[in-house]
């Protein structure tokens, strides 16, 4: 019986030496996959990717300041169309919108009446001949007596007065058939300037007269055109400051212009400035420029609204970068990938602006990689991952990306993938680790 005992004891013993033989292999094999997770984390940690950001590569250039100045365009030369004599209008010889030559006939009014006028002053002129005639052969006939005595002083000297009386007859009598003539000539309304002529503002049968404020028509000369712009007093005056310090560079003496229309395209025709005004304008504190623009086609007209674009000056050795790569305030800053190919902050002078892009004068270098894009993503990656180092790509301007229908579905349809991708990895790590707890409470248990 005691044999059966301790051959029972043995068994229980054996097998308990067994039982925790297994549990400490199993919790070896836990442990050694927990360090290994461990291990593959921090490998994964050290061998995380530098986020991209995309750069420009700035050179020193010389730079033309352009301006923008708003404005309105004007005929060269317009002239309304008026009666000088009174009458009713008996014809119109124009086209309405068409071009018409100085001198052209446009409108004919009734001449009877400066006609008739006209003849009158042709018989008066004839009288006056007639009696001119006469005093030149009685004052022809007294000169003989008045030295033979047999006539008196008195009547000779009348004869001489009535000889000069005529004579301003005459001269009278010719004065009013000019007169007569120019007012038929003015019942015939001619251009006053060539150009294009615009609506009739009288019809057939209307009664005008000479005095009238409301003019027949308007003749506009439209090659060339002036631009009429303003630009603030406070700008040219720094504009003058700078180039007396040396800062800027005038262009060449005789400034060019380019036209932008109201969509925004630029006029084939460049015009160029024609003279600045003298004095200030008190109320609004603008300057008056005037632009000659070229208009061989008449594409442009009258009053239409345009930008004129000037270049002013040069900036020596400036730098131009995008707008959205420099951070404005009371210090303008820029961020740019230095030698360790890590982002940092320069402080940046800007000058003015050229479109889409800023002119730097002061602190940045030749070569130096300006960061435009991607410095959200890289200040995300490096708060989780620890990586302050980043990967360049050139910058592409909007307008010369790729803009395919295919590559822009194919960038909408990567975008909310790459977004779930973060949470999705999060739920994978999740899941990872209940295999472990799972196998931990099964160890417990047994």
């Amino acid at each position: 019986m005691m044999q059966k005992f301790s051959a029972h004891t043995a068994r229980l013993a054996v097998l308990a030496a067994a039982t925790a033989l297994a549990l400490a292999a199993c919790g070896g094999k836990d442990g050694g996959q927990a360090a290994a997770g461990q291990k593959q984390g921090g490998a994964q940690q050290k061998q995380a990717p530098s986020p991209v950001v995309e750069v420009v590569t700035v050179e020193p250039q010389d730079v033309a300041l352009s301006v923008e100045l708003p404005g309105r365009l004007e005929a060269v030369r317009s002239a309304d169309v008026r009666p000088q004599v009174g009458g009713i209008v008996k014809r119109r010889l124009f086209e309405e919108g068409s071009y018409v030559r100085e001198g052209q006939p446009l409108y004919q009014l009734e001449d009877a009446t400066y006609v008739a006028s006209l003849e009158s002053a042709r018989a008066q002129l004839a009288s006056a001949e007639a009696t001119l005639a006469k005093a030149n052969a009685d004052l022809a006939r007294y000169r003989p007596l008045v030295e033979a005595d047999a006539i008196s002083k008195q009547e000779y000297d009348a004869a001489v007065t009535g000889k000069r009386s005529a004579e301003a007859g005459v001269k009278a009598a010719r004065a009013a058939i000019k007169s007569a003539q120019i007012n038929v000539n003015y019942s015939r309304i001619t251009a006053p300037i060539s150009g294009f002529i615009g609506q009739s503002n009288v019809s057939e049968g209307a009664l005008v007269s000479a005095n009238s404020t409301t003019a027949m028509a308007n003749i506009k000369q439209t090659d060339p055109m002036y631009a009429n712009v303003t630009q603030s007093a406070t700008e040219i005056m720094k504009l003058r400051q700078q180039f007396a310090d040396g800062r800027l560079k005038a262009v060449d003496g005789r400034i060019e212009v380019d036209i932008k229309l109201e969509d925004g395209t630029v006029y084939p025709q460049k015009g160029f400035l024609m003279f600045a005004d003298t004095t200030v304008n008190e109320t609004t504190g603008q300057v008056k420029l005037r632009v000659v623009v070229p208009n061989p086609q008449n594409v442009l007209m009258p009053n239409l609204y345009v930008r004129a674009v000037m270049s002013q000056s040069v900036v020596p050795n400036a730098y131009v970068v995008p707008q959205q790569a420099v951070t404005r305030g009371q210090q303008d800053t820029v961020l740019v990938v230095n030698a360790k190919n890590e982002m940092e902050p320069r402080p940046v002078t800007v000058a003015a602006q050229q479109g889409n892009n800023w002119v730097i004068t002061s602190g940045l270098n030749a070569g130096d990689k300006v960061v435009v894009a991607g410095t959200t993503i890289a200040g995300m990656m490096s708060a989780r991952t620890g990586v302050k180092t980043v990967t360049t790509k050139e910058w592409t301007p909007p307008a010369e990306a790729a803009t395919t229908p295919a590559e822009a579905q194919s960038a909408a349809a990567s975008a909310p993938q790459s977004a779930a991708s973060e949470p999705k990895t999060d739920v994978q790590t999740a899941s990872e680790v209940k295999p472990e707890a799972k196998s931990a409470s099964e160890a417990k248990s047994k």
